[in-house]
């Protein structure tokens, strides 16, 4: 069974005219179990993330600052949302999601969560609309409980995994490998293990076609044992901020790639929706959804 996690606390009310599209978090699962892709049985509600396996990421000077709330005005800002304790809670919930997500993913080789893919976040900081790593978290959560020896972190956000890349530099259980709109967010890129940066405008077939050739040599080089699989949106030629140029049957045959690999090389994959910002909120639902089509196709 595809499990998925979802809770209510992931739509978060924001200031109107807020850029970032929150609706999604609860139109996605509604799409889906309207159509009938999913029933209500395939989503659980995760719990909190305990305080000792966020530290395994975090540092405890960040999540001081978090708890008491006292992120001066420049953090704040490079976060991008107004600071509060109910969104401290909202990301202590998806990154508890994510984790959750391992296990059902090692038991029916893949799980996936409606909202994560918070890449911008690093040990110390937030960025860009992301408070704590989720995939981050959930890696360290295996290594630690020896549930992995090598885990391979495939992030097909149109941002570069910043926080993510600089988090596991040294770890060399952990490899990164981000494909990327070289001249998008953030403007001064960390390095992973593999970093493709794309020009403007690239399309289906350039893409799909660096994505084929790259990802299976990956898995034989690094050999993991699980993969997390961040699958932004944001690669839509519709996306206010993503500037490349894939249709949205290009995003689904990227989906495709992966998965399929994954599910072929007997990998268990736990997947994070990552960012979305097309003007129309119907083409990110779309989208999103081919994801979680995709997953029932291949694999129930």
């Amino acid at each position: 069974m595809l499990k998925i996690a979802y809770a209510p606390v992931y739509k978060y009310e924001l200031p109107p005219g807020h850029r970032f599209p929150m609706e999604k978090y609860d139109l996605l699962p509604e799409q889906l179990l309207y159509e009938g892709t999913v029933q209500t049985a395939n989503f659980f509600e995760p719990d909190p993330l305990d305080e000792a396996t966020l530290l395994l990421t975090h540092t405890p000077e960040f999540w001081h600052k978090l708890q008491n709330q006292s992120l001066n005005a420049k953090e704040i800002r490079a976060i991008g949302f107004p600071m509060s304790p109910q969104l401290v809670q909202r990301g202590l919930h998806i990154a508890k999601g994510t984790l959750m997500c391992t296990h059902y993913a090692r038991q029916y080789g893949i799980a996936m969560n409606i909202a994560g893919g918070t890449h911008h976040s690093f040990a110390n900081r937030g960025e860009g609309f992301c408070i704590f790593n989720d995939i981050a978290i959930a890696a360290n959560y295996l290594l630690h409980q020896g549930f992995a020896q090598k885990i391979l972190v495939v992030d097909l956000d149109v941002h570069q995994g910043n926080g993510t890349a600089s988090i596991f530099q040294h770890q060399e259980k952990v490899f990164t490998f981000s494909m990327h709109g070289e001249k998008n967010y953030p403007l001064r890129k960390e390095q992973s293990d593999l970093d493709i940066g794309l020009p403007d405008k690239t399309s289906d077939r350039e893409y799909l076609q660096l994505l084929q050739q790259e990802l299976p040599r990956l898995l034989d080089q690094v050999q993991p044992d699980f993969v997390f699989y961040l699958s932004g949106v944001d690669v839509l030629g519709t996306d206010k901020l993503g500037r490349l140029n894939l249709s949205r049957e290009g995003c689904k045959a990227r989906d495709k790639i992966v998965l399929q690999l994954c599910k072929q090389n007997n990998l268990p994959v736990a997947v994070s929706m990552g960012g979305g910002y097309s003007e129309k909120l119907s083409h990110i639902i779309e989208a999103h959804a081919n994801t979680f089509r995709v997953a029932q196709e291949l694999y129930f």
